[in-house]
């Protein structure tokens, strides 16, 4: 038994995402005693952090939990003496994404909002904010595991290795789909499942597949390749090219078609631009309706129509990994970690997305060795990518930057990589400190 209860801080508190999150906690009560959840969010977010924050408290009450739920705009506060922080927060909002998502979309180069140029903006706005948080948990929260979320999660999770002294495990719901795709494919339960991951935060590769212990991988690259439906609610639903499901034998995660299937999805996101709108734009008319269903004052548990924002089995993947840390489970889960040699092919200190054994001291990378070539190539030029956005993100350097972007393979040259660094530089100006 614990001899105290844990405090949670939630940084992005406001976020539409959090009653998923607290219904896991909810989940996980008999195991993972909490005393206090701190919601923290900025001021312009205080509409959305009431309405979360009611919700959340009638949550806890239809639970019969003796949780005490704090709503904050004080970080200092939240983070003060916890436990765990989770991070969960998107500098400059919604209208942020939006513009990540369009700016590329200008040179004929995909605009998503972690993958590519988008993905790289979004970087350089949260890395500031980041340090800031870490800065506040060495002070007041030195013993704090921090827990992030926001993306791009790598990236993030690999700044804060780099430049801080804080414990941090970066998470993404993207490979638990991945097991949950796979038990639903064979009709079993989740726990039957067991995926070998290499690779990094969405660029992870399913290498080995096994049911019951038994390897399946053949079984499921063939449902796979004859056009089952394996796909994440925020990215468009195009099929898998047979040929090139049987020629990589590896079960590819979602966001692989944003590599694989290049000017397929640009074509789709540039229809969807002129028809229905960004990706942005879409989830900017889910969340008003969430968050007018949220108001309810009858509704005390998570809805339904959640599963409408992408982040599905988020709750699931946090409150594992906090549940493991804290019970010292040494059980096996998949976590943004340092690589301590685990993938070969890939700088010791840089962030790997791959199993890993949880217990009380974090995440133990699962030894990868040395990955096939038909990988090999683009997991590292995409780390190159990452590693030099750490680097700008961190300095403000314009030429760590425009190599970052140069060298990614979703931008076709250089002359329009400076163009999308001059754009995204211009139009995230007051987001930027360490450039301007």
């Amino acid at each position: 038994m614990f001899e105290k209860k844990f405090k949670v801080a939630v940084i992005g508190g406001g976020s539409s995402y959090t009653p998923e999150l607290i219904e896991g906690f909810i989940s996980k009560a008999a195991e993972l005693p909490i005393g206090d959840i701190y919601l923290e969010d900025i001021e312009p977010g205080r509409h959305k952090l009431e309405i979360v924050g009611g919700l959340v408290q009638r949550m806890v009450e239809k639970a019969g939990l003796d949780i005490n739920i704090h709503l904050t705009f004080d970080r200092h506060e939240a983070i003060s003496g916890a436990d765990f922080v989770i991070s969960q927060f998107r500098v400059g909002g919604l209208d942020a994404r939006i513009r990540d998502e369009k700016i590329p979309l200008r040179y004929g180069v995909i605009g998503q909002e972690t993958t590519g140029p988008g993905g790289f903006a979004k970087a350089l706005r949260t890395i500031p904010v980041t340090i800031d948080i870490c800065r506040d948990i060495e002070q007041f929260a030195p013993d704090a595991w921090l827990i992030n979320f926001t993306n791009p999660s790598g990236i993030i999770t690999e700044t804060v290795l780099k430049h801080t002294e804080v414990k941090m495990l970066g998470l993404c719901n993207v490979p638990v789909n991945m097991v949950n795709y796979v038990a639903e494919a064979f009709g079993v339960e989740m726990e039957r499942v067991y995926i070998q991951f290499a690779g990094l935060n969405h660029l992870v590769w399913g290498q080995k597949i096994f049911l019951d212990g038994e390897d399946v991988t053949e079984k499921l690259l063939l449902q796979l390749a004859s056009g089952q439906d394996f796909n994440m609610k925020n990215i468009p639903d195009l099929l898998w090219d047979k040929d090139l499901i049987e020629s990589l034998g590896m079960l590819p995660c979602p966001y692989h078609r944003y590599y694989y299937m290049s000017d397929k999805m640009l074509e789709e996101e540039i229809k969807e631009a002129s028809h229905t709108g960004t990706r942005g734009q879409v989830v900017k008319m889910v969340e008003q309706e969430l968050f007018e269903i949220y108001r309810n004052p009858k509704l005390n548990v998570k809805p339904p129509e959640l599963e409408k924002r992408g982040g599905a089995l988020y709750s699931y993947a946090a409150c594992n990994l906090i549940s493991s840390i804290a019970n010292n489970k040494k059980d096996i889960q998949i976590i943004n970690v340092k690589n301590n040699g685990a993938i070969l092919d890939l700088p010791e200190d840089s962030v790997i997305e791959t199993n890993c054994i949880i217990d009380k001291d974090g995440a133990h990378p699962l030894s990868v060795g040395h990955v096939p070539a038909k990988i090999r190539g683009l997991m590292q030029v995409v780390k190159a990518y990452e590693e030099l956005t750490v680097h700008a993100g961190i300095s403000g350097d314009y030429h760590s930057a425009l190599q970052a972007l140069t060298i990614h393979p979703l931008v076709p040259s250089s002359s329009i990589a400076k163009k999308l660094l001059d754009d995204i530089l211009a139009e995230n100006k007051e987001f930027l400190p360490q450039f301007f």
